[in-house]
């Protein structure tokens, strides 16, 4: 397996492979139960890259460089 950070694409196809592996109900308890705990990991990661392109997206670099809120415009 390679060393290489999953982009937010990837890991978001990940959880929807998990989450449909889940609904179908066709796999093993113990299995569910790490499917589960892995589905729940990637989505906290997944919500902290989202917080973290928001915090950016929200800055807008004005004309001197200093940066304001975009509800400060």
């Amino acid at each position: 397996m390679s060393n290489k950070k999953k982009t937010f694409e990837e890991n978001l196809q990940d959880l929807e492979e998990i989450v449909n592996q889940l609904e179908t109900g066709e796999i093993p308890l113990e299995e569910a139960i790490t499917q589960f705990q892995k589905g729940m990991a990637l989505s906290k990661d997944l919500q902290k890259t989202l917080e973290s392109a928001e915090k950016t997206l929200v800055k807008v670099m004005q004309a001197d460089g200093s940066e304001a809120e975009m509800d400060e415009l």
